[in-house]
């Protein structure tokens, strides 16, 4: 290898005269303030090594090289001396990797979560954690098992550590699995849940999806309760009439009971319900008197939510809306959000299972039918993938 310095009086004219002689290829090794002798003036000089039919197989072992000097007059001189040369590109490349494992180690307030550490292998996945709005209680618990439990020999590989992590979401979240009925079975659902959460495009697709894309050929009625709102009904009478199904319209409780009679030879039956506040106690209150009129009815009661709200109000919502005795969750909107934390531990709290997923507005399509590896690719994702 060959080591030139060169001089200016300035450092950036010293760089200059290394560039016009040796081009792109010189490494810079060193840049200095120096005296020069002949002229006694001060003088800045600039160190650049050339590699010459350089081995890469020997560049940890020692090896000469000759040093010219180019002084400011362009007079070289030559010296020898003997020196250790290394890969240099090797050397940056393990100090680039050594820093990021301290600045990983390094104690972060956002690393440290109650009298929890997160350890520098968990902390990406932490990240991902807390940027999915997790719970963090529950966040809490599943990292402090993890660090207890988790092999040694696995905390060291991420991907290991990711597959770790999908392996305990999925066991945390409540799913159901849909069992499309018998020929001569029968199933009532009715969808409640705040207004403008999507339950009248959610039962179009439901609908949709059991009339005519299962291949079964299920026959399918829809009741609404919903006459306040302004083209409610209109809305579902343009699905129904696409679709060619029985639409009941039912504005008084006692009334119910003889519009399901009317759809008795349906094997699903789905009922819209008027969306309210889930402060508007005397709303949800409105439609247990129409529960009530079918009390002996075996009706699933499902929670429609929007994905992109915080866990605090999907939680407000639940609690209000519980007096309705739900059964089980549907999720809408969720090409609306980035973070999924809030539903999974959502779901978990309430123990309540989710059955379907909306993530568009498109009837049928922007339907899916609940599994825990599609939300746990969300949740990993930043995004819902269709």
């Amino acid at each position: 290898m060959n080591m030139l310095s060169f001089l200016g009086e300035t450092p950036t004219k010293a760089l200059r005269k290394a560039q016009e002689e040796c081009g792109e290829d010189a490494i810079v090794i060193s840049t200095k303030k120096i005296s020069d002798a002949d002229s006694k003036k001060s003088m800045y000089e600039v160190v650049v090594a050339l590699e010459e039919d350089y081995d890469t197989n020997k560049s940890k072992k020692p090896s000469s090289f000759t040093k010219k000097i180019v002084t400011s007059n362009g007079k070289l001189k030559d010296k020898d001396f003997s020196a250790k040369v290394y890969d240099f590109k090797e050397e940056i490349l393990k100090m680039q990797d050594a820093i990021e494992q301290v600045q990983k180690s390094i104690w972060d307030p956002k690393s440290q979560l109650y009298d929890l550490t997160i350890p520098p292998e968990f902390v990406d996945i932490y990240n991902l954690f807390e940027s999915n709005e997790f719970d963090q209680e529950m966040t809490y618990t599943i990292m402090k098992k993890t660090i207890r439990q988790l092999p040694v020999g696995m905390k060291s590989n991420p991907h290991k550590i990711n597959d770790f992590f999908k392996l305990i979401l999925r066991r945390i979240i409540p799913i159901k699995n849909e069992v499309p009925l018998r020929k001569h079975q029968r199933k009532i659902m009715m969808m409640v849940g705040p207004t403008g959460v999507g339950k009248t495009t959610t039962i179009a697709k439901l609908a949709a999806r059991y009339a005519y894309k299962l291949g079964e050929n299920y026959k399918v009625g829809v009741v609404t309760l919903d006459s306040f709102r302004v083209g409610a009904i209109e809305q579902l009478q343009a699905y129904t009439n696409i679709m060619r199904l029985p639409l009941e319209i039912v504005k008084k409780p006692e009334d119910l009971v003889e519009s399901l009679l009317r759809l008795k030879d349906c094997n699903y039956i789905f009922i819209d319900t008027a969306g309210s506040s889930q402060y508007d106690i005397d709303k949800i209150e409105l439609i247990n008197e129409f529960q009530k009129k079918v009390d002996e009815l075996p009706i699933e009661k499902v929670l429609v939510l929007p994905a992109n709200v915080k866990q605090s109000d999907l939680m407000d919502i639940y609690t209000n809306y519980s007096r309705l005795n739900i059964d089980y969750l549907t999720f809408t909107k969720l090409d609306e959000t980035k973070s999924f934390g809030n539903l999974i531990s959502f779901a978990h709290k309430t123990k309540k299972s989710i059955t379907y997923m909306s993530i568009g507005q498109n009837v049928p399509d922007d339907l899916v039918v609940s599994n825990s590896s599609f939300l746990i690719d969300c949740f990993m994702n930043h995004t819902c993938v269709k």
